[in-house]
């Protein structure tokens, strides 16, 4: 887990990112670790949204941990998190993952990919 300003701002400027409507994706390649950390700014919502976005993005993660590659990954919570379904949410999800090229792709995903 990610807790440090100074390993959050690492990852932020020496990372890739990629974007959607819900969320932002920050990914740097390690070998070796997996760090993962949720932020989400007041734009989002009050601390009952902000928690529950990030509690969102936790469940995602925990959902394809074993299929990311290492590195250290900060998910950015974006205001239409909280209020989109669930299935949208996993889909924005995959797609950032894709963009950064942080996901292990099966020949069977391939085709949800294309």
């Amino acid at each position: 887990m990610l807790k440090l300003n100074s390993e959050f701002q690492r990852v932020y400027k020496r990372g890739k990112s990629a974007h959607s409507t819900s969320i932002a994706l920050f990914y740097l390649p390690l070998e070796g670790e997996k760090k993962v950390g949720y932020t989400a700014s007041k734009k989002v919502g009050n601390a009952v949204i902000r928690n529950h976005c990030k509690r969102r993005l936790r469940a995602l993660m925990r959902e394809y941990s074993d299929q990311l590659c290492d590195g250290l990954y900060v998910w950015v919570a974006k205001e239409p998190l909280h209020s989109n379904e669930f299935a949208d949410v996993r889909r924005d999800f995959k797609y950032v993952l894709k963009r950064v090229n942080a996901i292990l792709v099966s020949d069977n995903d391939k085709k949800t990919f294309s």
